[in-house]
C-alpha cells in the first residue's frame, strides 16, 4: 500500500510536505476539508490524521455531526446508522504500510468517525488489536469518546502511544440532547482511572449551549473534572449545525440556538459564543491556573476577540 504526500500551508503561516492518505485513504487520511483561513468567518482548524476503522455510533446525540455523515447508510428500526466495523485485515494493511514510513510523530484519531471505545467488546478488544500495532512505535492513537469501558487500557501499559479525550457537557446539556451516553459523572469517573494510571487524557467541553443557568452548569463540570484530575490540555467547541446535520436531525431543539452563518455550517451568535468562551476560559485561569485551551472550529475572529492566537493552537486532534 503506497502513501500519499501534500504540501499544506500550516496555520502557523509555514508550508510543510506531509502525507494525505494510505493507499485510497479509507482506512488512514489527513483531515483537510479547512482551507487556511483568510476572512474573519473563516474557521481555524488544523490538519490531522484519522483512522477511519469504523463507522457510526450507539450514542445518537441529537446534535451531532454523523447524523449527516452518514445520511446514506443503513438505517435500524429506530432510524439510526447501523454501526459497522472494517475488515481489520484490511485495517492492518493501512497500518504496516504507515507504520514503515519515515515520517515525523502523528496522531491517529480514532474517534472522528464512531466513538473511539466501541470496538472494546469485540473479540479482541479493538484497543488490545490496534495497540499491537501502534505500542512502541513512534506515533499515538486518539481514542475520542464518551464511553466508560476503559478496562483494556488499565490492564496494559499502552501509555507512550495511547492518548483518551473524553467529550464532556454540562449535566443538563447531557441529559437533553446526550440521553443515550454515560453521564458526564461516569465519563469523568472513567477518565480519573486512566489518568491515575499515567495515560495522557484531554478533555473536550463541546458543544456548549447557552441553555439557562449555563455558566452554574459549565461552572460545576470544570469543577467536578478538576477534583477528579488534571486534563493534560481542554479543548471548546459551541453548536455547530452543517445543512446536512441539521436536515438528518431527528431532534432539530438544538437549532434554536443557532443564528450565525459560517465556513462550517450555523453557530451561534458570535456574541453568545464569546460570552461562554470568555466565561470558562476565565474560570479555568482564574481558578486552576489553567491555560492550555484550544477552541474547536470557529472563526478567526472568534480567537482574536479572546486575544488568543490561533495559529498557535493546541487543541484535542493534534501533538
Amino acid at each position: 500500500m503506497r502513501a500519499n504526500f501534500k504540501e499544506y500551508l500550516m496555520l502557523d503561516g509555514s508550508k510543510q510536505t506531509l502525507i494525505q492518505r494510505v493507499g485510497s485513504g479509507i482506512i488512514i487520511r489527513r483531515f483537510d476539508k479547512t482551507p487556511y483561513p483568510v476572512a474573519d468567518t473563516d474557521i481555524a482548524c488544523p490538519h490531522f490524521m484519522e483512522l477511519a476503522w469504523s463507522w457510526g455510533c450507539p450514542y445518537n446525540c441529537a446534535f451531532c455531526y454523523l447524523k449527516g455523515t452518514f445520511r446514506f447508510f443503513d438505517k435500524n428500526h429506530l432510524g439510526r446508522v447501523v454501526m459497522q466495523f472494517k475488515d481489520r485485515r484490511e485495517i492492518a494493511k493501512a497500518l504496516v504500510a504507515f507504520l514503515q514510513l519515515d515520517i515525523p510523530p502523528e496522531i491517529l484519531n480514532a474517534g472522528e468517525l464512531s466513538d473511539g471505545l466501541i470496538g472494546e467488546t469485540q473479540d479482541p478488544p479493538f484497543s488490545k488489536w490496534l495497540m499491537g500495532y501502534m505500542n512502541g512505535s513512534r506515533h499515538k492513537v486518539l481514542f475520542l469518546t464518551k464511553g466508560t469501558n476503559v478496562k483494556n487500557f488499565l490492564e496494559n501499559e499502552w501509555q507512550k502511544n495511547a492518548i483518551l479525550a473524553w467529550s464532556l457537557n454540562a449535566e443538563n446539556v447531557a441529559k437533553t440532547w446526550e440521553h443515550l451516553a454515560p453521564t458526564p459523572t461516569d465519563r469523568i469517573k472513567s477518565a480519573k482511572q486512566v489518568s491515575e494510571a499515567r495515560y495522557e487524557v484531554r478533555i473536550r467541553i463541546d458543544p456548549m449551549v447557552s441553555v439557562e443557568g449555563w455558566q452554574k452548569a459549565y461552572q460545576e463540570l470544570v469543577d467536578h473534572v478538576f477534583s477528579q484530575f488534571i486534563p493534560e490540555r481542554i479543548t471548546l467547541g459551541c453548536l455547530r449545525g452543517l445543512a446536512s446535520t441539521i436536515r438528518c436531525a431527528t431532534d432539530k431543539s438544538w437549532v434554536k440556538y443557532l443564528t450565525e452563518k459560517s465556513s462550517w455550517g450555523m453557530k451561534p451568535s458570535f456574541e453568545n459564543r464569546l460570552a461562554m468562551y470568555n466565561f470558562v476560559i476565565s474560570y479555568l485561569r482564574k481558578e486552576y491556573g489553567f491555560n492550555k485551551i484550544g477552541i474547536c472550529k470557529d472563526t478567526i475572529a472568534l480567537w482574536r476577540s479572546l486575544n488568543m492566537d490561533f495559529k498557535k493552537i493546541t487543541c484535542n486532534c493534534v501533538l
